[in-house]
């Protein structure tokens, strides 16, 4: 009968630690995405800087990015914090103007063409993904192209949100940089062809 109460005791005690973590991975925070014309009309009323994912629809490692970068949890908090995120699809339709300036796809029915503001974010560049940093006045901080893991982008997005950048060269910030996540531990054996 002791042994029952024991294992009744510890089920319920397993029970409860198993809802309580469904419930938490459910709550977990998530990016607030914004258009590029939203961080523009949201920087007027309250000064941040501009974080930028330039993606396509047929980029996979942009989908990789999404699903393990963007969807982590400290990196969501930081970017929600720091920054208006922009979710920029580089073969977009819209026309945007923005200082004065129209901003279009200049062949919309065409097969990869690439927007103009797209084009200019990434000094025609064109790698996807590639995140942008702005600062409050829109002004360009850096382009970072190709897939980054959490633990690469923390130390790049405090760089740029604690504003570091005017006091430390990224080499230096880099080597003494503490972040919150904990880089995945290198394979222990090296991958086939």
């Amino acid at each position: 009968m002791k042994n029952i109460k024991i294992i009744l005791s510890l089920f319920l005690a397993g029970l409860f630690l198993c809802s309580f973590v469904f419930y938490y991975e459910g709550e977990t925070e998530k990016i607030k995405w914004v258009t590029f014309q939203e961080a523009v009309e949201l920087n007027k009323k309250e000064k941040k800087k501009i974080f930028i994912d330039v993606y396509t629809d047929w980029c996979g490692w942009c989908k990789v990015m999404d699903k393990n970068t963007f969807s982590h949890p400290v990196i969501a908090k930081y970017m929600n914090e720091k920054f208006y995120s922009v979710k920029m699809n580089a073969e977009m339709k819209d026309t945007i103007v923005f200082n004065g300036a129209t901003f279009v796809n200049p062949n919309p029915k065409q097969m990869r063409s690439t927007h103009q503001l797209a084009a200019s974010l990434l000094s025609n560049k064109l790698s996807y993904p590639t995140t942008v940093y702005l600062d409050e006045n829109f002004s360009l901080l850096t382009q970072v192209p190709g897939y980054l893991q959490p633990a690469q982008m923390e130390p790049m997005a405090k760089y740029f949100g604690e504003n570091s950048y005017f006091i430390a060269k990224w080499e230096d910030f880099q080597k003494t940089f503490k972040g919150e996540i904990t880089a995945p531990p290198p394979p222990t054996t090296s991958p086939t062809h």
